[in-house]
């Protein structure tokens, strides 16, 4: 008998080998790694050799890996063109949705999906253009110039360097890398999931990654982060907190970054955001976002028994860092290009076109057509 759960909330869809999200007991899995294991220990780029190829790179590997990214971060021209074109307004997601599925007619081995090879080599290309694509952007509406790109300098601290024209701060590099290592997977999550559905058509990698990034864009997925800086920009005070949200839930309204769809205790990622929040707060003299944080946090704890997650507090770091809000998702994005594309690989290994059922629940057959002269 057929299961019908909206959602698809507690269905298993597919196996796979990359990460595992254990929600009743707070655990993250990369590989077989704990996620409390990776963050502050490995890089980004580490993190993305686990998931492409099922183990952490010695130095050789790493080093192979860095120069095959940093090779294949120029933009054709036509791409560039776009960002230049694009109306200065536009969302950056969308723009960075556009720009990815562009990069596909560039690509001059269409047709060869079926070879491993290629795909793997796509995977790097596109891992290593996003982040190239929304500073560019980010630098065309701002009306400054586009930075030459560098071959000396890690994912993140690139991003920073092309965003700000300057050499990141050792600080900020590593908090943006140790972001990008929380947020590089997260098991068959929404974007993941339309990423793979799309792949398993055995359409395009590009095409894939597309539905991906589309998917994070939404406000119940990757656009939650940028929800909680638009929360406590309309809260404004620490005065405020309280009475601000007795009127919230009161509306019934979403409290944005709290709770999650999966995570019955602490999202293990939120005590690593934390923490560099508070340390980016202490150095900048700027507690009040950090501080209302706590309130929110400690409060919705408290009257709801739900848990901060991972982009209520990513929204506060890449706030201290002075990353333009409406970023916040292309970041996101940026990151978990690793895992897109990972899981786009693993599917394409042992494919199996998606195709669930539905549950009918229309009027039962037996209608009849009256001539439209008669309705």
């Amino acid at each position: 008998m057929p299961v019908t759960s909206k959602g698809l909330e507690g269905i298993v869809a597919n196996s796979t080998d990359l990460s595992d999200v254990d929600g009743v007991n707070g655990r993250l899995v990369y590989c077989g790694y704990d996620i409390n294991e990776l963050a502050n220990n490995v890089s980004y780029e580490e993190v993305v050799h686990l998931l492409w190829h099922g183990c952490l790179p010695n130095r050789h590997e790493l080093d192979a890996l860095h120069k095959e990214l940093t090779d294949q971060r120029d933009l054709p021209k036509g791409v560039i063109e776009f960002l230049k074109t694009a109306p200065k307004t536009a969302a950056p997601m969308d723009v960075l949705r556009t720009a990815v599925s562009m990069l596909g007619i560039y690509d001059g081995g269409q047709g060869e999906e079926e070879r491993v090879s290629i795909n793997r080599s796509r995977a790097a290309s596109i891992t290593a253009k996003v982040g190239v694509i929304v500073a560019y952007f980010h630098r065309v509406r701002t009306g400054r110039h586009l930075p030459a790109i560098r071959k000396d300098l890690g994912e993140a601290a690139h991003f920073l360097y092309l965003i700000t024209g300057e050499d990141p701060s050792q600080e900020a590099e590593k908090t943006l890398d140790c972001a990008y290592v929380l947020h590089a997977d997260h098991g068959m999550n929404a974007s993941t999931f339309s990423a793979r559905v799309t792949i398993s058509t055995l359409s395009d990698i590009y095409s894939a990654v597309t539905s991906a990034i589309g998917t994070l864009k939404g406000p119940l997925h990757g656009g939650a982060n940028e929800g909680v800086i638009h929360m406590l920009e309309e809260i404004g005070s620490e005065e405020n907190v309280i009475p601000w949200l007795e009127e919230a839930l009161a509306q019934k309204k979403k409290i944005m970054g709290i709770g999650h769809r999966v995570y019955k205790v602490l999202d293990p990622r939120a005590p690593h955001l934390r923490e560099m929040a508070v340390k980016l707060c202490d150095k900048l003299g700027e507690q009040k976002w950090i501080r209302m944080s706590e309130i929110i946090a400690s409060y919705m704890k408290e009257k709801k028994n739900l848990n901060a997650n991972v982009d209520f507090y990513s929204a506060t770091v890449y706030y201290s860092l002075g990353i333009p809000t409406d970023l916040f998702t292309p970041i996101f994005a940026i990151a978990r290009c690793a895992g897109w594309t990972a899981h786009i690989l693993e599917q394409l290994s042992d494919n199996r076109l998606y195709r669930p059922l539905s549950e009918y629940t229309g009027t039962p057959v037996g209608k009849k057509v009256v001539p439209i002269e008669e309705r």
